[in-house]
């Protein structure tokens, strides 16, 4: 369930926003303070932070601009303000969408699904050079090639590429695949990454895990 934060002064709009997510299934929370807003925001984790630009305090302008230097998840600029600069500015300091009240809450509700999506398929990704993993579906592509790994080829592969090119030690590799299990064979974890490298070698990608005797495994994967 996706959690927004509405940032709003207005308390009779602020709850109107906040009961039309509620009846969408969000998890929805909102800020009532506005002296130091920030810290509450980022406490609360949410996947998607609502803004007004005229707020006691900061203005909606300072919090984007402060929110996109510490977090990642998108911002929503929902004001009356309704001119071209204003919608230039927000967009300069980072905002990911601009709307002007009062806003039909279907086109509302289909922004923030746009924004949440989109931003969901962003950190499913990772890339180092140019291989690309998908950690939802286990997919890698490299170039106009791909090939779906299994899910535990996948995980160890999603491991190298996190901590590249840094070496990962055999205990960090267990721990991924398998959590806090108190025995797992060394020979599993070495046949899922035979099994691995002769994917990757399907995508042209050879011998890019190496291993490091005596500390563990790296991917080395050349520069595009």
């Amino acid at each position: 369930m996706s959690k927004i934060i509405v940032i709003e002064d207005d308390i009779y709009l602020r709850e109107e926003l906040v009961n039309t997510f509620l009846k969408k299934g969000y998890s929805v929370s909102s800020i009532d303070s506005f002296a130091t807003p920030e810290q509450e925001i980022l406490d609360s984790k949410p996947d998607l932070a609502m803004i007004d630009i005229n707020l006691p305090g900061k203005s909606g302008f300072e919090l984007c601009k402060w929110l996109k230097a510490r977090a990642t998840f998108p911002i929503l600029i929902l004001t009356a303000r309704d001119t071209l600069p204003d919608e230039l500015y927000a967009l300069k300091l980072g905002a990911d969408d601009f709307l002007t009240k009062p806003c039909h809450p279907d086109r509302l509700i289909a922004r923030v699904e746009r924004l949440l999506q989109t931003y969901g398929k962003i950190q499913s990704l990772i890339q180092v050079e140019g291989l690309t993993l998908d950690t939802d579906t286990y997919k890698v592509i490299c170039g106009n090639t791909h090939v779906v790994l299994s899910e535990t080829e996948g995980k160890i592969l999603q491991v190298l590429l996190e901590q590249y090119p840094s070496i990962v030690n055999k205990q960090e590799l267990f721990f991924a695949l398998w959590g806090g299990k108190q025995y797992v064979d060394e020979n599993i974890l070495q046949v899922n990454i035979t099994r691995l490298r002769k994917n990757l070698d399907i995508i042209g990608l050879r011998n890019i895990i190496r291993n490091v005797r005596g500390q563990g495994y790296r991917l080395e994967v050349s520069k595009t």
